[in-house]
């Protein structure tokens, strides 16, 4: 990726979304704050049409396109689910074939989601990686066009969210940001950037795929496995080289959060805001939850990133108190 994106371009970013989607809202939240013994500050990602902060990559990718007069016939992209929906509702927004291609045994409400926006589904793998590679080997056969999981427009659609939210949190010192393939964290060091904010970004892992934590500490790419059962937006078996480096210089530290420790969290949002999130949406308040005897006094911030987990799992959750 060719630098991070500039205040001019997130703002331009901005002014397309928004046509789309109004700001989400940042609630301070009583009980959340309570429970982490300080000013918690939530972002609601899981308040957009497709119920997580993936549209705003997907809106950009397709506007960049047809910016360039680059719009083909049909996409081809991999994903766990929320990448897909945004993809998909992109692609439907231009009049563009889509194919999305999912591991076997992908969440079946996030695959039910992408079919009613028009996407195909193609199942193939067992992990992200493999369902990538196929993806990737599909759309060189058909002579389609591959929408990567990271990239400069995903990034700068994703810095959207980061913009509101700096902008209306001016005081927060510290925020926890998710990682999947990487668009959240970038997008998060870009805003603060571009914006001059204080806030220090943490990065999140879940502790059952840690290839960002292991290709950060060995400034490579290091293959891990992905075993999460519940955060399955964070199931990356390799990270991306294009994102490392940005990670690398922006990212105060990285914190590993297990399945058992992202399940309390997904149980205390709901008891707390009464808002459902999946695993991955929850792993920030998880990290924050883990690290909350240093945050004494702190305006801490986090998203709630995407709310999409399938029923049967999420009341296994609630219920496993």
């Amino acid at each position: 990726m060719n630098g991070l994106p500039t205040l001019q371009d997130i703002e331009a970013a901005a002014a397309r979304v928004h046509r789309v989607l109004p700001p989400t809202p940042q609630y301070r939240w009583p009980l959340a704050s309570q429970r982490l013994g300080t000013d918690c500050w939530i972002k609601h990602e899981n308040h957009t049409p497709v119920g997580a902060f993936k549209i705003r990559g997907g809106l950009t990718y397709f506007a960049a396109l047809a910016a360039r007069g680059a719009l083909p016939a049909e996409v081809v992209s991999a994903t766990r689910g929320n990448h897909g929906q945004s993809i998909a509702f992109a692609a439907r927004a231009h009049g563009v074939r889509c194919t999305i291609v999912v591991p076997h045994g992908n969440s079946a409400e996030k695959n039910a989601a992408m079919r009613a926006l028009g996407a195909t589904l193609v199942e193939h793998g067992h992990d992200f990686q493999e369902s990538r590679e196929h993806a990737m080997a599909l759309a060189a056969g058909r002579g389609a066009h591959m929408v990567p999981s990271f990239h400069r427009a995903l990034v700068e659609g994703v810095a959207t969210y980061w913009w509101e939210f700096l902008r209306a949190v001016t005081q927060l010192d510290v925020a926890y940001v998710p990682i999947g393939q990487g668009s959240g964290a970038c997008a998060a060091i870009a805003a603060k950037r571009a914006l001059g904010h204080p806030a220090r970004i943490v990065g999140v892992v879940s502790a059952h795929a840690t290839t960002y934590a292991d290709s950060l500490a060995a400034g490579r790419v290091v293959e891990a496995a992905a075993t999460t059962r519940l955060a399955d937006g964070m199931a990356c078996r390799v990270a991306d080289a294009e994102a490392l480096p940005i990670l690398a210089q922006g990212l105060e530290r990285i914190v590993q959060v297990t399945d058992d420790e992202v399940a309390a969290a997904m149980r205390a949002l709901f008891a707390d805001t009464h808002n459902v999130a999946e695993g991955a949406g929850a792993a920030g308040f998880a990290a924050a939850l883990q690290e909350r005897a240093a945050l004494r006094g702190l305006a801490v911030g986090t998203v709630l990133s995407g709310g999409n987990v399938d029923a049967p799992m999420f009341a296994g959750v609630l219920q496993a108190r």
